[in-house]
């Protein structure tokens, strides 16, 4: 066992300084993303470790896809493309405790549950930054109304449309690489999980959490300081969701709708 741990951490390591040299991760995203890699790699296996990757490559990438377009979009998220410790827990912190549990409690459930948490945290960050790209202003998720592109719970059929294409190929990787694991349950596992999860953000982005109002530029944002430099004021929300949070409760309902698509179709 440690010498897997020891392989992980150099794994982990080398992959964490070159996203931290892109400028992918911050100091406390970087810290948090070695000990997080280390734990899914270690005691969950390459399997695992390579869904995390795919995770992290494909967000990181098109986070910097079309990057100028999508600035104005950018100034109503609360954090920017550099992930900090909080960025990090949120979309990987779930899985590494999956991991650690797969070990200590071995149950045949644990990597459908992964599936769907990476699937979840990939779905999401497609339909993000893909969707805010999209010509047609996207739609409140709960009231159908048009808002401006970036808000949370709001959605377009180009982010829904990428949430589904980044919880297909999570789950078609793990099938590939599972061979207990049918392709077909595997590619359904991804997709339902990753495109619920997606969509549970969305509605509790749109409805509960805590989102603030610039007076100075008359918009709203997830920053308690707004880009402008000017503070912002409580506008609607749970003062103690925010959208690491969210990621997290959201990453946790996919995991769970694939483990009963999982049950379902094996």
């Amino acid at each position: 066992m440690l010498q897997d741990l020891l392989i992980a951490f150099g794994i982990s390591s080398a992959i964490v300084i070159l996203a931290y040299w892109r400028g992918a991760l911050s100091r406390s995203g970087a810290v948090t993303a070695l000990i997080v890699g280390t734990l899914i790699f270690g005691f969950g296996g390459w399997e695992w470790g390579v869904l995390l990757g795919l995770f992290f490559v494909s967000s990181s990438l098109l986070s910097h896809f079309k990057e100028e377009d999508k600035r104005i979009a950018a100034e109503k998220f609360e954090k920017g493309h550099r992930r900090d410790a909080g960025q990090v827990l949120a979309n990987g912190g779930l899985g590494s405790v999956i991991a650690v549990l797969s070990f200590v409690f071995p149950w045949a459930g644990w990597f459908p549950m992964f599936i769907g948490i990476m699937a979840t945290v990939t779905a999401d960050t497609w339909a993000t930054e893909l969707g805010t790209l999209a010509k047609k202003p996207p739609r409140l998720i709960t009231n159908g109304k048009e808002v401006e592109v970036g808000s949370s719970g709001g959605v377009s059929s180009v982010g829904s449309a990428a949430s589904v294409s980044g919880g297909l190929l999570v789950g078609l990787l793990a099938g590939v690489m599972v061979q207990d694991l049918s392709l077909l349950v595997a590619a359904s596992m991804g997709t339902l999980g990753g495109y619920a999860g997606s969509t549970i953000d969305s509605l509790l982005g749109a409805t509960v959490q805590q989102i603030y109002y610039c007076e100075h530029c008359k918009k709203e944002t997830e920053r308690k300081v707004h880009k402008c430099g000017h503070e912002t004021r409580e506008l609607r929300g749970w003062s103690w969701l925010n959208n690491d949070l969210v990621n997290l409760i959201a990453s946790a309902a996919g995991g769970i709708v694939a483990l009963a698509a999982w049950r379902l179709l094996s």
